[in-house]
């Protein structure tokens, strides 16, 4: 590696970047502006470590997202990842037991794999890749580290074979958070949804036309049911009815339970989950889809305040999705 180029991260000293999971975002921004960038990937892993096979990091410059090892390796992935940039030839890094870079040790004590590759800004894969994702559709990344195509559908998360190495990542549909309402419960679970980097989406029937005070993917002003029906629903998008009508909430549930939502939930008092379920039957949801149903969501003992009862909420709805994102 030559000494011009850098190994350092904008922000590594806090590294917030690690925070981000999906690539997806940060490549969306960089196409748009026409900038290249270099996609690492985790491709094996021996012994232990902090993230699997499949893990991935972006890299935009000297921005980055994704993280692999806790602060082990990602600077000097970071000025390899400039090296691939500047030439755009694919490298293969080994760190870890039976690496050459005797000077770069993994606290874990195991061996991480991985591939850079440069991703141009007017790559038809890359653009392919960002439809699937506004599509809701699962595809696959596939590469050998310079011919990169997306061929749709499932599988394992991560393939690989070696000599030549090609790797096929999988790509799931966002996952995705719903909420409707507008009181300081709602707009807490919105909140730490957004946070946790769910495309969340608040929605307020007939609520004010600014937008609420903290960024989410939309905000709408219809019924919950109507939205539903038209952004549609899947195994990795989840729905909490929030609004303590009856008429709005109940209405998003069924839209949602026929979906095929991977989590839905109506916050409310417990004494009033049979006026709620009968109501659901009423409408013709099927005993299998009322069984999916949430009443009185979250964890118990965690507290009453709205950030509380919002933590419990979402790790519920963490809990509900997983499974749907293991089996995409």
């Amino acid at each position: 590696m030559t000494d011009d180029l850098p190994n350092r991260i904008e922000g590594d000293d806090w590294p917030l970047f690690g925070w981000s999971d999906d690539i997806r975002p940060a490549l969306a921004k960089a196409v748009d502006a026409g900038r290249p960038v270099a996609l690492a990937t985790l491709y094996k892993v021996d012994g232990s470590a902090p993230r699997g096979a499949g893990a991935q990091m972006l890299f935009d410059g000297n921005k980055a997202s994704g993280y692999f090892s806790g602060d082990c390796i990602e600077g000097d992935v970071a000025g390899h990842a400039a090296e691939v940039l500047a030439d755009g030839k694919a490298q293969r890094l080994h760190y870890g037991l039976g690496s050459p870079w005797i000077d770069i040790r993994l606290r874990c004590g195991g061996a991480l794999y991985v591939l850079l590759e440069r991703i141009s800004a007017d790559s038809a894969a890359a653009s392919d890749l960002l439809e699937s994702a506004h599509e809701r559709q699962s595809c696959r990344w596939s590469t050998d580290g310079i011919m990169q195509v997306v061929e749709p559908g499932g599988g394992p998360l991560l393939e690989f074979s070696e000599a030549p190495l090609h790797l096929k990542r999988r790509y799931d549909p966002p996952r995705r958070l719903i909420v409707s309402g507008g009181d300081p419960g709602a707009l807490a679970v919105a909140k730490l949804g957004a946070d946790a980097r769910f495309e969340t989406i608040l929605i307020r029937p007939g609520g004010p036309e600014t937008p609420p005070p903290f960024p989410v993917s939309q905000y709408l002003r219809e019924e919950p049911a109507d939205a539903l029906e038209r952004l549609g629903v899947d195994p990795l998008t989840a729905y909490v009815g929030a609004t303590h009508e009856d008429h709005h909430d109940l209405g998003g549930c069924l839209a949602a339970l026929r979906g095929g939502a991977g989590y839905v939930a109506m916050i409310g008092a417990k004494s009033r989950a049979p006026e709620r379920l009968g109501a659901l039957q009423a409408a013709g949801a099927s005993e299998d889809e009322l069984a999916r149903l949430h009443l009185s969501p979250g964890i118990a003992g965690l507290g009453k305040a709205p950030w509380e009862v919002a933590t419990g909420i979402l790790a519920e709805v963490m809990q509900a999705l997983n499974p749907a994102k293991e089996r995409a």
